[in-house]
């Protein structure tokens, strides 16, 4: 387990409030890159802090690491701000924050998933998720349909596939692949856990429901009809039976 120094962490804090009090108070647009960098590095700190204590990063990334990763993400953050958008708002400082906020977490999840070897589904499909926390059971129904429909390939009418607009170049579908699977070995039986194998192109190539039905053995004019409702099923039982617990980790 990673350990940090306290002693540096301390001394950190303290050289980031000098600075901030160094800074003369006036409106967020009228800052220097740096200036308004140093400002925020306490965001950083806090959001860094939180990160520390849950499960995600335990054992994998130290308060310091957390900071120097929030930190990349803060500077990028600013490189990108749009001031029109913050100077217009109906309140400048919890806009400028939260464009802020957004893209430290970021940074710091993606870090956390590189150093774990974990998957990550991208943000803009968990951005509904997250919304719903609340709701432990909406949010492993809304986790596994984005999965699904982020591994899905349409099939044409014939069988044959299509290549559709692939918008998710941003994470890894083998790692993505072995997590779900590992949760189909546990909660589905044989049949269900092949049918949704074949059909997502878990460790092999995606098939047609029609190939599904050969492969298992299926027989029957509407066989392939039969391998659309395991589909189905299969992807319900998971999302029935699935903890909350397995899936925060990856929100």
């Amino acid at each position: 387990m990673k350990k940090y120094n306290v002693d540096n962490y301390i001394r950190y804090k303290e050289d980031v409030k000098d600075s901030i009090e160094r800074i003369p108070r006036k409106d967020f647009h009228e800052y220097t890159r740096d200036e308004l960098i140093v400002t925020f590095l306490p965001l950083v700190e806090n959001l860094a802090r939180k990160f520390s204590t849950s499960q995600q990063a335990s054992g994998v990334m130290t308060i310091n690491d957390l900071i120097q990763e929030g930190s990349a993400g803060l500077i990028a953050a600013v490189d990108k701000i749009i001031w029109p958008n913050i100077t217009e708002s109906e309140d400048p400082e919890k806009t400028i924050k939260s464009f802020f906020s957004k893209r430290i977490r970021g940074a710091i999840r993606r870090r956390i998933d590189i150093n774990r070897g974990s998957m990550r589904i991208p943000e803009h499909k968990l951005n509904e998720i997250r919304k719903d926390f609340g709701e432990d059971k909406k949010a492993v129904e809304m986790f596994f349909n984005s999965v699904f429909l982020s591994l899905d390939t349409p099939f044409n009418e014939d069988g044959s596939t299509y290549d559709a607009p692939d918008e998710q170049k941003e994470y890894n579908l083998d790692i993505l692949g072995a997590y779900i699977k590992s949760l189909m070995h546990q909660y589905l039986n044989h049949k269900e856990f092949q049918v949704l194998r074949l059909s997502f192109g878990l460790d092999c190539k995606k098939h047609s429901a029609k190939e599904i039905a050969s492969i298992l053995g299926m027989k029957g004019d509407s066989s392939y009809v039969r391998v659309s409702q395991l589909k189905k099923q299969a992807i319900e039982k998971l999302i029935d039976n699935v903890p909350y617990s397995q899936v925060v980790d990856y929100l």
